[in-house]
């Protein structure tokens, strides 16, 4: 009985020991942890904890990536590997993209931001009269309710009185601009105003000039083009309207000469005086003087009656369907551009100067700057012009 109670009391010191000893042995750290071997006793791994397998799992994420190390070669064999940044814009792309911007950047715009730009392009003024500089792709009058010169005159006129409240000032437009025309543009202040400029041009005191650049060298360099003009419908798959010639005289069949026709009874008579500044490169600079006013007069009298286009001009360049102008390939090494990317070209006319007579402090005469599309167009085909006294 001694001897039981004795093998048992050893039993439970050895327990107690085997327990203290555990708990006093030095803590493992968690390298150790983690590879401990297995328990003698019961034969099981130790269990990890949360914060052991989190470490595991960061050593994990840092091991650099073997088998992407393994194909990145391969790759660059093959040529396919993808760039990290896009490409920077070639010379053709950069040249839409500043065609694009300078075409549409008064299009949609607040009406304020309209008529601070045509406050800032005034050219002259005085109680009668406004002469601003009109900007380009925008219309005169919008009938569909857009943004328009008509629309935001109102604000311009207020803006021109110092934004008084009470102003009962207005601005009248006189002189027709075509939307895609850039250039001198006369505002009338009073209906009397108006008046009075309807008779200077009845009677041939205004006298307006336009720059333009053409496809083409005009033979002769300098004349009178004297051609009705007619609106007529083009047949095709997209009917459209255009103005055409309408002549009063025609080839006779023999080729010796020429033989009168009866005029139309819907022709407009339409004369234009033009004069070559400077061509080369396979166009033109030439100064326009309308001494009529048909719709689109100097546009048909270029491309119609000189068989050379105005720069731009994606409407009177085909006389039987609308498509861009198609320019000869060294025009268009010249100004930087392909065929497929020449719809972006704006139309070259520039209402250069403007001169009212009859007024009791002299003749009026406005000189519009050229505009920054112009120029450029000027050097890349190096046309220069000469002094106010060379031109007509």
């Amino acid at each position: 009985m001694n001897s039981c109670r004795r093998i048992a009391c050893s039993g439970w010191r050895s327990g107690l020991n085997t327990v203290f000893s555990r708990i006093t042995a030095p803590s493992l750290s968690r390298s150790q942890a983690t590879s401990a071997a297995p328990d003698p006793d019961t034969g099981e791994k130790p269990r990890l904890r949360a914060i052991d397998l989190a470490k595991e799992v960061q050593q994990e994420k840092t091991k650099p990536p073997v088998v992407e190390q393994r194909k990145k070669p391969q790759a660059e064999a093959s040529g396919a590997t993808e760039a990290e940044t896009p490409p920077p814009p070639s010379g053709q792309q950069k040249r839409v993209m500043e065609l694009k911007r300078f075409s549409l950047q008064l299009q949609q715009v607040h009406p304020n931001v309209l008529a601070k730009h045509l406050l800032r392009g005034v050219l002259y003024q005085d109680k009668d009269v406004v002469i601003t500089n009109k900007p380009y792709g925008v219309p005169v009058k919008d009938d569909c309710g857009g943004t328009s010169i008509s629309s935001v005159l109102p604000v311009l006129s207020k803006m021109m009185d110092g934004m008084k409240m009470k102003s009962d000032s207005q601005l009248i437009p006189c002189l027709r601009l075509e939307k895609e025309t850039t250039g001198v543009f006369l505002l009338a202040r009073s209906e009397e105003a108006v008046q009075h400029i309807h008779s200077l041009v009845t009677n041939n005191q205004v006298q307006r000039k336009y720059w333009v650049v053409i496809v083409g060298v005009p033979v002769p360099s300098e004349g009178v083009i004297d051609i009705p003009i007619i609106e007529r419908e083009v047949p095709g798959p997209r009917p459209h309207y255009k103005m055409a010639l309408s002549p009063l005289f025609r080839v006779s069949d023999t080729g010796e000469g020429v033989t009168k026709v009866r005029a139309n009874r819907q022709s407009q008579p339409a004369v234009t005086k033009y004069k070559v500044l400077d061509s080369g490169s396979g166009c033109s600079l030439v100064e326009l003087q309308p001494l009529t006013e048909v719709k689109h007069q100097m546009r048909v009298h270029m491309a119609l009656g000189l068989t050379c286009p105005i720069l731009g001009d994606h409407k009177y360049s085909h006389s039987s369907k609308l498509a861009p102008q198609k320019l000869p390939e060294r025009v268009l090494g010249k100004l930087g551009l392909e065929q497929s990317k020449i719809r972006h070209l704006p139309l070259h006319v520039l209402a250069r100067q403007l001169t009212l007579a009859g007024n009791t402090q002299g003749d009026i005469n406005v000189t519009c700057p050229l505009p920054k599309y112009f120029k450029q167009t000027l050097n890349r085909l190096r046309l220069t012009f000469s002094d106010e006294k060379d031109q007509l």
